[in-house]
């Protein structure tokens, strides 16, 4: 059951998200085609030199640690100029290493990345890193994500994204700087490697740790497969500016006539199917039962009796509007032992959408079958945030967010890391902010991770459960410290320099 607390919670905040909208149309367009590269590792890989410069900044000395500051240009202006706000485009991170290593052939690092509101550095050094350096010689990379502390734009008030695409431009920024980390991590000396971060920054982690081609930990918090849910029926969805976004999905064609064919949603047709094969044989039964019922319902209309379940609009005017078809059924035949049904007029007659919600006995008529055919998101009940879409384009416009949020967030459409036997995943199984129903499950999407679940939601989880969070941190690296000497890995090279990358981009933009 959702948590009540992270409703609460949420309603205390006054963060409101994409105020300004989807984000420009030429923008998204460069966005879902640029999602096809950086979600295959193969190509990914290739976009990040291993020579990327990393320029070092300040460096200060402790009694038992060393706090490194750095920076560098993102890759993803590199490659998509002018998408990233000009205050985003320079990267950077903290390093936080200790004075003296254990073992000088093994000097693991772990990247942090930010969750929702998390700004500059403070929160994750003195929570996480810090105590991975005492506990566990873990040395830690905080990355600033785009849009926050270091990185917000001028214009922007707190944690406000103005568009929804600036979502997709923080994700594709942290994939190619993690890559970039990487690497320069590599030159250093340091080894084994792994990424992590809780909430929006868990799932930024899992789609970060898609594109390295050898063992990584990763350990994502309180996140799940895919960010829809979070936006769609979440507690976060309260604070969207829906009208706003239907108004414009309407007002320029460029979304819905182009923008929309590019995105898929992923997990209504797959929890569809599921249901489906896990209750065929009960649903079968109940199939026959219901077309039974419905001869009964042809028989009544036919003998010009007003049914109380199947109407039309002049049959029984005192009614209200069904979602159902009257006069469709005159013409079909049921054939409840072949379980056929030869619907020639179906077309013809006219549908009369039911603007209310259908009364118990009305609902009664749906067959059993298609509750379990039916997406779950169109069966949702007071368990889920309901965000009141009740006209058509609200639909139309909320489908139109679940499509973009799964075409560039969703765990499907990236590669399964390179080993999963190094993920451990935390979950709040009361998580109101991230919720899982109707989602594809990370040990289905990815075979050999560990998913663990803790009893609460997802404030009192981060809250309270920062020491088991840094437990798995540490029991990840562990099992990477007997992989990584055998220093396994995929074979592949970036075929470009930084100097012939940067050449490319000055061309690109004059």
């Amino acid at each position: 059951m959702p948590s009540k607390l992270d409703s609460i919670y949420r309603r205390m905040l006054i963060t409101r998200f994409f105020e300004k909208g989807w984000g420009k149309p030429e923008n998204l367009r460069k966005v879902f085609q640029f999602r096809k590269v950086i979600s295959s590792r193969e190509s990914c890989f290739k976009l990040v030199p291993r020579d990327y410069p990393v320029e070092i900044t300040k460096k200060e000395i402790g009694s038992d640690s060393t706090l490194i500051e750095g920076q560098f240009k993102t890759p993803l202006e590199l490659h998509m100029p002018g998408v990233v706000p000009e205050e985003s485009q320079q990267a950077h991170f903290q390093l936080l290493i200790p004075n003296k290593w254990r073992n000088e052939k093994h000097k693991p690092i772990c990247i942090h990345l930010a969750g929702t509101g998390d700004h500059f550095f403070w929160r994750r050094r003195n929570f996480i890193a810090k105590p991975l350096l005492k506990d566990a010689n873990i040395g830690s990379i905080i990355l600033e994500n785009p849009f926050y502390g270091l990185r917000k734009p001028n214009n922007q008030t707190r944690s406000n994204l103005h568009n929804v695409s600036d979502i997709f431009v923080m994700g594709g920024c942290l994939i190619l700087e993690c890559l970039v980390l990487f690497h320069w991590c590599e030159r250093n000396g340091f080894g084994p490697l792994g990424v992590t971060g809780l909430s929006m920054g868990g799932h930024m982690a899992s789609l970060a740790a898609t594109n390295w081609p050898k063992p990584l930990v990763l350990v994502p918090c309180l996140s799940w497969s895919t960010a829809s849910a979070v936006f769609t029926t979440g507690v976060m969805s309260q604070s969207i500016n829906w009208d706003m976004l239907e108004t414009q999905y309407f007002s320029d064609g460029q979304y819905r006539e182009r923008l929309s064919k590019m995105v898929t949603v992923i997990d209504d047709a797959f929890s569809a199917g599921q249901s489906f094969i896990q209750n065929f044989n009960q649903s079968l039964q109940e199939l026959k039962e219901d077309i039974s019922d419905t001869r009964k319902i042809h028989e009544t209309e036919n003998s010009n009796t007003c049914g109380d379940k199947y109407e039309t609009r002049g049959i029984c005017p005192q009614e209200d509007s069904s979602i159902f078809l009257a006069k469709s059924l005159k013409n079909t035949k049921l054939d409840s032992e072949n379980l056929t049904i030869d619907a020639k007029d179906t077309l013809s007659q006219k549908m009369v959408i039911e603007t209310e919600e259908p009364s118990k006995e009305l609902g009664s008529t749906l067959t059993n079958l298609m509750k379990f055919i039916l997406p779950l998101s169109a069966q949702s009940k007071s368990d889920k945030i309901d965000i009141t879409k009740t006209n058509w384009w609200e639909r139309e416009a909320l489908q139109f967010m679940r499509g973009m949020m799964d075409e560039c967030t969703h765990l499907k459409n990236f590669s399964v890391p390179f080993d999963t036997s190094l993920i451990i995943a935390v979950c709040a199984k009361d998580d109101a902010y991230v919720p899982r129903e109707g989602c594809s499950s990370l040990e289905d999407i990815w075979p050999g991770a560990e998913v663990r679940y803790l009893d609460a939601g997802h404030v009192s989880a981060y809250v309270l459960h920062q020491k088991l969070f840094r437990s798995c941190i540490i029991e990840a690296f562990e099992r990477a410290k007997k992989i990584y000497e055998n220093d396994v890995g995929e074979g592949l090279k970036c075929d470009i320099t930084y100097e012939q990358l940067i050449k490319r981009y000055d061309k690109n933009i004059q």
